[in-house]
């Protein structure tokens, strides 16, 4: 099982301007002239240089996420990274309306759904588009994205088949082969993530939660979603200064996730959801932040993980 990013930012897409991204490039140029790198045949190798490859941009678009297996697919959220999702699938069966597309709906925030209006495949005759998520108003939220004055396409017209799912909480569902079971996370609207899996292979999807419930007790019927995960999805769109400032907004930091990490013994973990005022450069010193904190931490736990923060195309192994 695969962990393939479309959309790793929080709350509203924050692309580059032409300057942010006029200033980038001169710093990389900068960087590659006083470097022991020369000449145009170095420029890959001086790319995929460790202090580069850290200083990459982590992208703009919001929530969007794939879980792939062999042939199977997973789609988690309809922020506006589904629209680069729907423009590859393009390319396949659903170019042609032959193809099959399973999306899981955490909750309906503005940056979760935005994508679904300018999700190609929904609009072309033959493909099958399945929607699947616990909150009963599932299907009227994704008629609503369709609804002038909104949107000036109406669901009606629409041209593929569109088919809604409620699935029961803390309950199990087999979609495509993966094994999806929700659990509540701490948000200000009913939001529920979910421990999925392929394969002998655990993945925890913990996006939009502020992580209020941490301990064993607290998190009660929950705790699953926790236990016995090969990689965890986690929301870090806040450092611990801004967390404390932003006390019911939704979202949580790093620092949790790792504590979560290191007590349940998670084996990978990716942060994401990244605030959509944060600059490359503010999540690259989060980064260091929170390397910091591990170092700090794993001593008193004695064991070990992989982490890092993601960004739009990562593609990982579960």
């Amino acid at each position: 099982m695969k962990l393939k990013i479309w959309g790793s930012r929080g709350s509203i897409p924050a692309p580059f301007t032409p300057l942010e991204l006029e200033a980038k490039v001169e710093k990389y140029l900068r960087d590659f002239c006083h470097s022991s790198f020369y000449g145009s045949q170095d420029i890959k190798a001086f790319m995929d240089h460790e202090q580069i490859s850290k200083g990459k941009t982590f992208g703009g678009n919001t929530t969007c996420v794939e879980l792939k297996a062999g042939e199977q697919s997973l789609i988690i959220d309809g922020g506006s990274g589904l629209r680069l999702k729907g423009n590859e699938l393009m390319a396949g069966p659903c170019g042609r309306g032959q193809g099959e597309v399973h999306i899981y709906m955490t909750h309906f925030h503005w940056d979760h759904v935005m994508g679904i209006p300018f999700f190609v495949p929904i609009f072309i005759p033959g493909n099958q588009i399945h929607f699947y998520g616990v909150d009963p108003k599932l299907e009227e939220v994704i008629k609503l994205a369709f609804t002038k004055p909104y949107f000036p396409v109406p669901f009606s017209a629409l041209a593929s088949k569109i088919h809604f799912h409620q699935l029961s909480p803390r309950q199990s569902t087999q979609i495509q082969g993966f094994e999806v079971t929700p659990y509540k996370l701490d948000h200000p609207d009913p939001c529920w993530g979910a421990k999925i899996s392929y394969g002998g292979k655990n993945y925890a999807h913990v996006v939009d939660n502020e992580a209020k419930r941490v301990s064993v007790k607290d998190l009660g019927e929950d705790l699953p979603l926790y236990q016995n995960i090969d990689l965890m999805y986690f929301d870090a769109q806040y450092g611990f200064d801004d967390l404390l400032k932003k006390i019911d907004w939704g979202h949580s930091s790093s620092f949790i996730g790792m504590d979560l990490a290191f007590r349940e013994k998670i084996k990978k973990v990716v942060f994401t959801h990244h605030d959509p005022m944060a600059s490359d450069e503010q999540i690259l010193k989060m980064m260091r932040s929170n390397n910091e904190y591990y170092k700090m931490q794993k001593p008193t736990y004695k064991n070990d993980f992989e982490w890092c923060f993601a960004y739009d195309g990562l593609e990982i192994d579960i």
